[in-house]
C-alpha cells in the first residue's frame, strides 16, 4: 500500500491527513453513528433521484425501486415479489 496516495483526487494532502487522524480518534460507537449518518444520508439521496425520475410513483413504488439499486432486479423480485411488476414480469 502507497503510504503517500490520497483517498479522494478533490482533497488536499494536508486536508486528507486531517481527516484521517480526526477518523482514528474516534471511539467505535462515534464511527458506527457516522456510518449510519451518511448511509441514510445516501438512501435519502437516492429516494429524491428515485422521485424526480419516477414523479407519479408511490412511496411503495419508491421503496421497491430502491431495492433494485441496493440488490439488483432478481434478488429485488425473489424477496418482493410485487417488485416484479417494475419489470413487466
Amino acid at each position: 500500500m502507497r503510504r503517500n496516495a490520497l483517498l479522494a483526487t478533490d482533497t488536499s494532502a494536508n486536508a486528507e491527513r486531517t481527516q484521517l487522524e480526526r477518523w482514528r480518534c474516534m471511539t467505535p460507537p462515534e464511527k458506527a453513528r457516522a456510518v449510519t449518518a451518511i448511509t441514510l444520508a445516501v438512501q435519502e439521496q437516492s429516494l429524491a433521484g428515485i422521485r424526480i425520475r419516477h414523479p407519479g410513483a408511490s412511496d411503495q413504488e419508491c421503496m421497491l425501486r430502491l431495492a433494485v439499486l441496493k440488490l439488483g432486479p432478481d434478488l429485488t423480485c425473489q424477496v418482493y415479489p410485487e417488485a416484479a411488476a417494475l419489470f413487466g414480469r
